[in-house]
């Protein structure tokens, strides 16, 4: 649900940062409004600069603002996560980031992946981890992607329609590849943004925490115990959940919104996320992510300035050197990554050249034109969160939108 209040917000709206960078989000909202022809519940964004921390929320009249400390499923922005993960564990001497995912877990007799019919997918033998962090390894994408079988639906969204609590696995995702021989290229000759290749990857992250360990361990468990949990570096109130049963954010949060091509709109509150695990399960605050994003790509979070340069710079080539290990670069804004899950689209970016880092959010999806132009709606509103974040830098003095 959208935990906007129908009730008129009264508070001054002041004349410093925090009001120019009020009425650059409020100028973006309003101007996305118009183009829909309907509202837009909320259009969030967060900036700090080396000198002040500002967050502003905009909505409709008569409308309380969303608070900085309300939760909110960032979707693919988990894909940096899950590369820290990854380099974490390499930097720690836990795994090869080079190597192949049927080689051996380093000391261990103990692959990867399993050696199983289920996993037997196409090129399985020659994809590496670093390989499915660029999106290079050319797994099909059962997430997003039609499979046969399935009414003209991906895997995930068929199943979930069917029953909403099923618990998803990694294995049974990549029997779908092996069943159908599924697959986009052969590894490193093209780029295709794939959830698949990132679930392998969480996949990989709790094989190689629960051997380390010697008990069952998963995604979530290495990262809370290692990335984000109470005893790390940079201590943050974000959770993963891997259980179809754990649904339920902390309250305050912020509900998401679609609007689908038939017209209707669709409302998310509670959600399974089990079929998300590793590549778009997270969910926390704007202030926490951005604590993250802001200490990880400045190398004062768990991976060190070297591993961070690598992790920035490490591209795939056929992306246009746009895609590294989890993150990718935009002028103006710096290294992050955005995302889109459950009626909600995101971004969080820290730019080195300035300092500044954003969270932006809009709790809409509008799926309602999908045709490709300037009328597609879903793009219009994907791009008020890149619009919210240039429009608070520039209100604050620094560079925009290139």
């Amino acid at each position: 649900m959208n935990c906007s209040s129908l009730i008129q917000d009264h508070r001054p709206l002041g004349s410093g940062s925090q009001s120019r960078v009020q009425k650059a989000v409020d100028s973006v909202r309003v101007a996305l409004q118009k183009s829909l022809g309907d509202s837009v519940p909320s259009l969030n964004l967060y900036i700090q600069t080396p000198t002040e921390k500002i967050f502003a929320s905009s909505v409709p009249a008569g409308y309380f603002p969303i608070t900085e400390d309300a939760n909110f499923r960032f979707a693919s922005n988990t894909k940096t996560f899950t590369s820290t993960a990854i380099l974490k564990m390499y930097q720690d001497g836990w795994l090869d980031f080079k190597a192949k995912i049927t080689d051996n877990i380093p000391g261990t007799a103990i692959p990867y992946v399993p050696n199983t019919p289920a996993w037997d997918f196409p090129y399985k033998n020659e994809i590496t981890i670093e390989q499915l962090l660029q999106h290079a390894a050319g797994v099909y994408d059962v997430d997003n992607d039609s499979v046969p079988g399935f009414n003209g639906l991906s895997y995930t969204a068929f199943v979930q329609n069917a029953d909403p609590n099923h618990q998803f696995s990694t294995e049974e995702m990549v029997l779908q590849l092996s069943k159908h021989q599924l697959s986009y290229f052969a590894p490193t000759t093209g780029y295709h943004y794939s959830n698949t290749g990132y679930s392998i990857l969480g996949s990989i992250i709790a094989q190689v925490y629960s051997v380390k360990s010697g008990s069952a361990k998963t995604y979530q468990d290495y990262l809370l115990d290692h990335i984000v949990g109470p005893g790390t570096k940079v201590p943050l109130a974000i959770r993963f959940p891997v259980l179809a049963t754990d649904t339920k954010m902390p309250v305050p949060f912020l509900g998401g919104n679609e609007r689908t091509p038939g017209g209707q709109t669709i409302i998310f509150g509670d959600y399974n996320m089990s079929a998300q695990v590793a590549e778009g399960n997270g969910y926390s605050t704007p202030v926490s992510l951005n604590a993250f994003v802001r200490s990880l790509m400045k190398g004062e979070n768990v991976l060190t300035p070297e591993t961070v340069q690598l992790m920035q710079t490490d591209s795939n080539p056929k992306s246009g050197n746009q895609y590294a290990l989890g993150c990718f670069f935009t002028q103006n804004l710096g290294y992050g990554h955005n995302g889109e899950r459950c009626g909600t689209l995101s971004l969080a970016m820290y730019d080195p050249a300035t300092d500044v880092s954003v969270v932006a959010f809009i709790n809409l999806v509008d799926n309602r034109n999908l045709t490709n132009g300037p009328e597609n709606t879903f793009i219009k509103c994907f791009y008020a969160i890149y619009d919210a974040a240039y429009g608070g830098r520039k209100a604050l003095g620094y560079p925009g939108r290139p």
